[in-house]
């Protein structure tokens, strides 16, 4: 007779899941054991055990996220459960089916204050679309499909807690009775499809209007060639968001990339200059690069209906899967031959490219210049590279310089932007996809976080992987850079060494010590051997690049604002200001004169004070 453990295993399996990530404890000590079995007898699943549940939970949305399959973590009672919950916020904020299943002290301590006793339901319940507490072997099938079918309808994590003395029951054999619920395993379809009134509603729309863009997000992820043939018909412009980057490839000459503070310029004048509005399958965050209200006529396609119609009043909201919806608008959309509105975004684009390349050649006096180094990686990324990058300035620079082309992956966690990410996001795409090259790009505090203890778990599971070649590039320069800007710009603070500095660690010799190949980067001249002999290793490499900390994050267009917050700082003492004031004078001057208007100025009185 099966145990409730044993059973619970083999309906994870029974909803296509291959793969788990996890973390045991003694609240999950019966459901540990009953994988070990299982994989004993060649019936279980592939178990990964990273080095922190924190870190199962991110590879469990990351999985969700490059594999369109339901994630899982699994993790011990109170302290390992809530280890997870970044990681779960992680999946909620980006859109993500995972489910978690989380041990529990036995039925009979349940609200007794006994150790590691605590109210998981209720610690979950923000998080998840649906959390169950397990509390009888009749019970388990019903609260494990609920949980498998709720994440992938509603695209949410879900949590099933599972108290230790009810893993060791006997599953039994569910017949027909009252109160037990006897359940399905079938997955249900998401190709969801608006009525055809709502499809000729749109194609009147798009129809109308003589400069389209569309706005396309991660949620139109397996669409690519739908959404090209789309933009074909209707002469339409692409912005992708920053987790739709890879999406719609690269060299479309029409694609603009990213939007906002870690887009293109290009991609803000076609926003500005559009009359139509498509998003699709985007919950894109930033209002304020959108048009003035009213300015243009918007629609939007997305699966989750409370996401639609709140970052611009969209005038149309298709509930609907991207793909379907666009195959079945398709037939209904005339073909326009004026190209003029294309070829206009195309040629913006090729000044914006030129100035990207003249970015990464400004030197700086205190280590490399990072955009060097990411578009010295962005050279080289082989085929169906798979790329990761961190909150933080690697974000900026991933969205300036990587482009990825067709059959290419990369993703960061997206609305929850946590910091960390990128290394479990790496692990789990090797693990999802051992025979491709992964690279993850990530700043050496979120490398200090978690990042460094998850080399040891790419030691353990290395030999697996029939492509070995996994790149970490760690941009060294001891400085929570992103916040150290955002401190300037936003709130006109300077940067406060007691918050911001972060401890120099020798990172090279670190992945050393675990017997990887170890390059040091500390200025441009060796930036292109470097990344040569990087990508010439089959096998782990670690890349320790010393770069500038001075090196501004420039939003594609600099506000007023902006400007004043900077120079504001400035003139309260920022331990940086020399630096500072010279290596944005550097990049502003690249950017042009037009851009360099107000950016960090400072009038003659307060230049005069501050000399």
């Amino acid at each position: 007779m099966a145990k409730v453990s044993e059973f619970i295993i083999q309906r994870i399996k029974d909803w296509g899941v291959t793969r788990v990530f996890g973390y045991p404890g003694d609240g999950a000590g019966e459901i540990d054991g009953a994988f070990g079995r299982l994989a004993e007898q060649g019936d279980g699943l592939e178990y990964i055990r990273p080095t922190h549940e924190e870190i199962a939970a991110f590879m469990a949305t990351a999985h969700a996220k490059f594999t369109g399959e339901i994630g899982v973590c699994v993790a011990t009672s109170s302290p390992g459960g809530f280890h997870l919950i970044n990681g779960l916020y992680d999946a909620q904020m980006d859109n993500q089916p995972v489910v978690a299943i989380v041990g529990q002290q036995g039925l009979d301590a349940l609200g007794t204050f006994t150790q590691q006793e605590s109210n998981l339901e209720r610690a979950f319940q923000d998080v998840a679309c649906y959390v169950q507490t397990i509390v009888s072997p009749k019970q388990a099938q019903a609260v494990i499909d609920t949980a498998f079918r709720t994440a992938k309808l509603r695209r949410q994590p879900a949590v099933v807690v599972v108290p230790h003395d009810v893993q060791s029951m006997d599953a039994g054999e569910l017949s027909p009775a009252h109160w037990v619920a006897r359940s399905s395993d079938a997955a249900p379809s998401v190709r969801i499809t608006p009525e055809r009134t709502e499809l000729q509603k749109a194609a009147e729309i798009i129809n109308a209007g003589q400069k389209v863009t569309f706005l396309v997000g991660a949620g139109a992820r397996g669409a690519t060639d739908t959404v090209l043939e789309a933009a074909e018909i209707t002469g339409a412009g692409i912005i992708t968001a920053l987790r739709g980057k890879d999406v719609i490839p690269s060299d479309v000459p029409f694609h603009t990339q990213q939007l906002g503070l870690l887009g293109s310029l290009p991609s803000i004048n076609q926003v500005q200059g559009c009359d139509t509005l498509v998003l699709l399958g985007t919950n894109y965050p930033y209002g304020e690069f959108m048009p003035a209200s009213g300015t243009v006529r918007a629609i939007q396609v997305d699966l989750k209906p409370e996401q639609m119609g709140i970052r611009y009043p969209t005038e149309l909201n298709l509930w609907g899967d991207v793909g379907a919806t666009l195959e079945a608008l398709i037939p209904l959309l005339g073909r326009k031959e004026d190209r003029s509105w294309q070829e206009g975004i195309a040629e913006d684009w090729r000044g914006w490219e030129r100035e990207m390349a003249a970015q990464t050649e400004i030197g700086y006096e205190q280590g490399a210049n990072p955009r060097r180094v990411f578009a010295a990686l962005n050279d080289r990324l082989p085929e169906r590279a798979v790329v990761t990058c961190d909150a933080g300035t690697t974000a900026d620079w991933y969205g300036h310089h990587i482009r990825l082309r067709r059959g290419m992956l990369g993703d960061l966690s997206g609305r929850l932007a946590s910091m960390l990410a990128a290394m479990p996001y790496a692990t789990a795409a090797k693990f999802a996809f051992p025979d491709r090259p992964v690279f993850c790009t990530i700043g050496d505090g979120a490398f200090q976080m978690l990042g460094m203890n998850e080399l040891i778990t790419v030691k353990k599971y290395m030999a697996d992987w029939p492509n070995k070649q996994f790149v970490v590039l760690i941009m060294h320069n001891d400085d929570l850079g992103q916040v150290s800007w955002e401190m300037r710009t936003e709130d006109g603070n300077p940067r406060w060494p007691g918050s911001q500095d972060v401890e120099s660690v020798d990172y090279a010799g670190w992945a050393e010590l675990l017997g990887f190949k170890a390059i040091r980067i500390t200025d441009d001249d060796q930036v292109d051997a470097a990344m040569d002999e990087a990508f010439a290793h089959d096998g782990i490499t670690v890349i320790d690049a010393y770069v500038s900390k001075n090196v501004p994050p420039l939003p594609p267009k600099i506000t007023k604002q902006y400007a004043m917050n900077t120079a504001r700082s400035l003139l309260k003492g920022d331990p940086n200001e020399a630096d500072v004031i010279k290596d944005s004078a550097h990049a502003l001057v690249t950017e042009g004169v037009e851009r360099v208007k107000g950016a960090l100025h400072i009038g003659d009185d307060e230049k005069g004070q501050r000399e």
